[in-house]
């Protein structure tokens, strides 16, 4: 098929892209308006004919016919002979010749005819697919106003530079990702993360290069420049992606080669070795029959029906903020039977936050807290910045505090309100005095919950204890259950976090199994044991610590990856929200591109042979013949466009209303 033809060699991709480019973008003017030629001259030729015209009138047309409607499928046939290979191309031409050979110039005419334009069609509707991923260069706003010199200037957006302040008014796309230095807005990131909600953005967050600010005026710090944005990358890999084929396409590709020699030497033994046998009165009929099996026979839709639902389904994820790196992995995907999640910033937000506040005797919550949190708003630990929300929002006063110091990997110290305050571990402070039976059962209660306790002691006498945990991600225990009932056998969180944090998560989580206190090169021997007993595993992390088992897994997933240089580089599929639910939907979405790759390899095979048992039974024309090959061929491009691009649960996650 002519589509698909001149693909680039996956061995060394960069070595033709550029002419391949070139010639397709030719090809995808003049083919249509070709078509048009072929069918007039087509039309003029039966017309000369009947009214009597002189032969040479109608043979011109028919040769004109032959011309527009067998170029580009000449051209890709010769190309293939020149590398050694026989495609479905040259069956086709080769069938319009000998229909020609027996002076049956209309039927080799229309065959040429129905042939370009089930190529045109096929374009028309992979076009579609590739056509979601290519509007993603339209977010590329053209200017940006930067401040130059104090004052506003406007600048191609390739001519930002790194720490440039790129003003960003309301309704303007953002052109480089960046950090807000100033302002404060609601940012669109749906062609990014797949978020179907604007999410708010202040000072010091980040912001990506095609997203859409919408009411406040925002001064952005460029961080890359706009060739090298989270954007760029992401078409970068996608298009990558259409490319990376399948198993299964790349079995009917070798296959389409083998099929076709055989094709070509049965229809040369079919011609030859019956008339030879005097099993023959008809030569010319006999001939024709042959040119009509040759056409019937091609396998056209058989090889078309891999790719076509795999570049929609590459197409449909992308615009959820699911980015497969391939058609291979969509493959894979198909085939998880178990998941393993790594803990923190996946099942967990990653971020800690107050849980517990046991205050001594004589001392309420907010006074505990209040002082605590004084002494920790100095401090840039993650714990401390959980003490110190917590206090914000309970509205409390802070004191200010003087000689802070701190003890790393212990504690902090400071004196507030003229009192020597030590806030840190229950092994750093246990050493400076007795401990209260009360609070000793509150921490070991505490610590068996999995939750880091932190002891307060003011001028030596105890105030009491807080206590922090990472908190799981809502949505968490639902995906996990979602997971189960869609067919995926085990479950398991993979850690190395300690053993009783991890088997409390575990437990609230409904885990099938957890492996805490593991190295980087202990996930990977796990990940080994778990695909020995039960089979492919998709290994969930943020594509940094996690990177060997990533890689060792069937299915390496990066979550929340936006921006991430690591998870686009390291995971087979990268999951640009922060969210959980997609792991679910890309499963549920790759389980459907198989079944429709199924549906179209049944269906073109039974399209065959139905049409080689009529070619014998009923003396098959060889126009029905190829409108029902070529009939069947666009079937299955539109059976993958329709099946995936307008799939309902694709349209629900594009609208916010996820059903998985």
């Amino acid at each position: 098929m002519a589509v698909f033809a001149g693909a680039i060699d996956e061995k060394n991709p960069k070595q033709d892209q550029q002419p391949v480019h070139a010639s397709w973008m030719t090809q995808k003017w003049l083919e249509p308006r070709l078509v048009f030629v072929t069918a007039m001259a087509i039309a003029l030729s039966i017309f000369a004919e009947n009214l009597g015209f002189p032969r040479w009138l109608h043979t011109t047309f028919d040769v004109v016919a032959y011309v527009a409607g067998g170029i580009f499928g000449a051209k890709t046939a010769i190309e293939s002979l020149l590398k050694r290979r026989i495609d479905v191309d040259m069956l086709m031409i080769l069938a319009a010749l000998g229909a020609a050979a027996i002076d049956q110039w209309h039927e080799g005419a229309i065959l040429l005819l129905l042939f370009s334009l089930s190529n045109v069609l096929q374009e028309y509707a992979i076009g579609r697919s590739r056509q979601a991923i290519k509007g993603l260069l339209k977010l590329y706003p053209q200017e940006a106003k930067v401040r130059r010199g104090g004052e506003v200037q406007i600048v191609k957006a390739n001519q930002i530079n790194i720490g440039e302040i790129v003003l960003i008014e309301p309704g303007e796309r953002i052109p480089v990702d960046g950090i807000i230095r100033s302002g404060r807005s609601s940012v669109d990131q749906a062609p990014i993360t797949g978020e179907s909600m604007p999410v708010e953005k202040q000072v010091g967050d980040s912001v990506f290069a095609g997203t859409l600010n919408q009411q406040g005026v925002l001064d952005v710090e460029a961080t890359h420049k706009a060739s090298n944005t989270t954007l760029s990358r992401i078409i970068k890999m996608v298009e990558e992606a259409q490319d990376t084929k399948a198993p299964t396409e790349r079995f009917l590709e070798k296959f389409e080669q083998i099929y076709a020699t055989l094709i070509i030497v049965s229809v040369l033994l079919f011609i030859f070795v019956p008339p030879a046998l005097g099993l023959v009165s008809d030569f010319n009929a006999h001939f024709y029959l042959a040119m009509v099996l040759m056409t019937v026979a091609s396998p056209c839709a058989l090889i078309i029906s891999t790719p076509a639902a795999f570049i929609s389904a590459i197409a449909s994820g992308a615009r959820s903020g699911v980015l497969f790196k391939g058609g291979a992995y969509i493959e894979q995907m198909a085939a998880i039977k178990a998941v393993a999640f790594d803990k923190t910033g996946t099942l967990t937000i990653g971020k800690p936050a107050l849980t517990d506040i046991i205050p001594s005797e004589n001392i309420t919550e907010n006074e505990l807290l209040r002082v605590a949190a004084s002494v920790e708003v100095r401090s840039e630990h993650p714990l401390a910045k959980a003490v110190a929300k917590a206090a914000q929002e309970r509205g409390l006063s802070l004191s200010e505090v003087s000689e802070f110091e701190n003890v790393p990997g212990r504690g902090v110290s400071a004196v507030v309100d003229h009192h020597v305050v030590n806030l840190g571990s229950p092994t750093y402070l246990l050493q400076n005095g007795n401990f209260p039976v009360q609070l000793k059962e509150a921490r070991i209660r505490l610590e068996s919950e999995g939750k880091t306790v932190m002891l307060v002691q003011r001028d030596g006498q105890w105030l009491g204890l807080i206590a922090m945990a990472d908190q799981l991600r809502p949505e968490a225990r639902e995906v996990i259950a979602t997971l189960k009932k869609n067919g995926i056998q085990q479950v398991v969180m993979l850690t190395g976090d300690n053993p009783l944090v991890a088997q409390n998560i575990a437990k609230q989580l409904g885990l099938d199994a957890v492996y805490a206190g593991l190295m980087p090169e202990d996930k990977v021997t796990v990940i080994k044991r778990i695909e020995s007993q039960v089979g492919p595993v998709a290994m969930v992390g943020d594509g940094v610590n996690d990177a060997p088992a990533l890689a060792t897994a069937s299915i390496g997933i990066a979550m929340g990856a936006a921006g991430t240089d690591v998870a686009l580089e390291t995971a087979d599929l990268v999951l640009m929200g922060d969210k959980l639910e997609l792991i679910a939907y890309a499963i549920k979405l790759s389980r459907k591109a198989r079944r429709v790759v199924w549906q179209n390899i049944a269906f073109s095979i039974a399209v065959i042979v139905l049409l080689l048992i009529s070619a014998f039974a009923v003396n098959l024309p060889l126009p029905l013949g190829v409108m029902g090959h070529e009939g069947s061929t666009v079937i299955v491009v539109l059976n993958g466009l329709i099946a995936l691009l307008l799939w309902p649960e694709f349209k629900r996650r594009r609208t916010g209303k996820i059903s998985i």
